[in-house]
């Protein structure tokens, strides 16, 4: 796939906002030598075969299509079941709103899909988790489905028709939900059950990404790189310690808002430039903490001064979405940031190409001693361990930072 180096030949344009919590760094255009960079960094991204051809492309918005029909069917099938009158029925509304990799625009093949379920004060949260779980479950294309309900965000998974699929349901204080839904602005929080405060969350820092970047065009190619690097470095996972797509999602932002005009490669040089000398726990912000009334816990530097590499949603309730890096985790992608660094001044340099930045990491090689657990596929590699002690192993970060370990760094085969 070709994509248009934008910000080329353009004469500079006077920004109608400012983006970010300060002025950016450089307003530059990009120099021939950036399109360049810029050019084979594409080439290198699509024989990674990152996106989508037409035919995924399609499918991937059928099942979109098929479940927000479902959606609908089902909210009218309770609409009957609670023998509401004609006149409100015919007048409910819903909405099915995807997000995450989707929405941003760079999912790739195999990614799964997330969507918000917005329905009515009708529906009750558990009508969510039973009746409509029975519906998606007789569905032919299911495959693998389940329901979390008492999960921090209650969440319904499935395989539709091949795709992975995370759902997760919002009920609105209204008979209906209204055809324009702007779901950043604070005041539809209120008229949202407190339940459903963190199931929206998802949604809304991913439209407010999209919002926070001056070129979209560019932070979504930026972003597929960064997130290629992470995956093939190891490091690409929140579960795990290391940060997930959210985390490198708002740090990607957060530079192309410094770097107004930049173009896709200057801003993948300028990531590891500016976060190899990062003073973490200085936090990364998109924009200024809102305030609202709703009297939800929202992150504080003093209240969480653990936090080792504060990354924070830039909506209302801020939260920070690193708050699973442990010491180990964080010297592990500090190391990483750096060899990053390194390569991309050699590629300015003309010393390297971008392949040698998204090589892979020889993981087995890396460690001294590593451990196998083959019932979760995955390695756990220690990189320095007395003799003679008892670990027990608890599949959360800071539980694996025990006296005895220097580093643990895990990977998923």
């Amino acid at each position: 796939l070709d994509f248009p180096i934008t910000g080329s030949s353009q004469a500079p344009q006077l920004i109608p906002q400012q983006y970010g919590i300060g002025p950016p760094i450089n307003q530059d255009q990009p120099t021939e030598e950036d399109l360049v960079w810029t050019k084979q960094l594409i080439e290198m991204l699509n024989t990674c075969e990152l996106f989508n051809d037409e035919v995924e492309l399609q499918h991937r918005e059928k099942v979109v299509k098929q479940l927000e029909s479902l959606f609908e069917e089902w909210i009218m099938e309770i609409c009957e079941k609670l023998n509401l009158p004609d006149y409100v029925t015919e007048k409910v509304r819903v909405k099915f709103l995807p997000f995450g990799s989707y929405h941003l625009g760079v999912d790739s093949k195999g990614a799964d899909i997330d969507a918000l379920c917005v329905g009515t004060r009708f529906v009750e949260r558990k009508d969510f988790f039973t009746s409509f779980f029975e519906k998606l479950k007789a569905q032919k294309e299911v495959k693998n489905i389940w329901a979390i309900q008492h999960a921090f965000v209650p969440i319904i998974k499935m395989s539709y028709d091949g795709i992975e699929i995370d759902l997760v349901f919002a009920r609105l204080l209204r008979e209906s939900v209204p055809d324009i839904l702007d779901l950043q602005n604070n005041s539809w929080l209120k008229e949202i059950d407190k339940e459903s405060i963190l199931s929206v969350n998802g949604y809304r820092v991913t439209a407010a990404i999209l919002r926070s970047v001056p070129n979209i065009h560019n932070f979504r190619l930026a972003l597929r790189a960064i997130k290629l690097w992470a995956k093939r470095r190891n490091i690409y996972s929140s579960k795990l310690g290391f940060l997930g797509g959210v985390s490198w999602a708002i740090l990607v932002a957060r530079i192309c808002q410094v770097y107004l005009n930049a173009t896709a490669s200057t801003l993948v040089i300028k990531f590891f430039k500016v976060y190899s000398l990062w003073d973490w726990p200085l936090p990364i912000e998109l924009k200024r903490p809102e305030s609202c009334d709703l009297d939800l816990p929202v992150w504080n530097p003093t209240v969480n001064q653990n936090d080792l590499m504060p990354i924070i949603t830039p909506v209302y309730p801020q939260q920070n979405t690193a708050f699973n890096v442990s010491p180990s985790t964080l010297v592990i992608m500090t190391e990483e940031i750096q060899r990053g660094f390194a390569i991309t001044e050699n590629i300015q340099k003309k010393k390297a190409d971008w392949s040698k930045l998204f090589g892979a990491s020889n993981f087995l090689k890396k460690y001294q001693y590593v451990l196998s657990c083959l019932k979760m596929k995955m390695w756990i590699a220690i990189h320095r361990i007395y003799s003679d002690i008892y670990i027990a192993l608890h599949f959360h970060p800071f539980c694996l930072q025990l006296i005895f370990i220097f580093l643990f760094h895990y990977y998923y085969y």
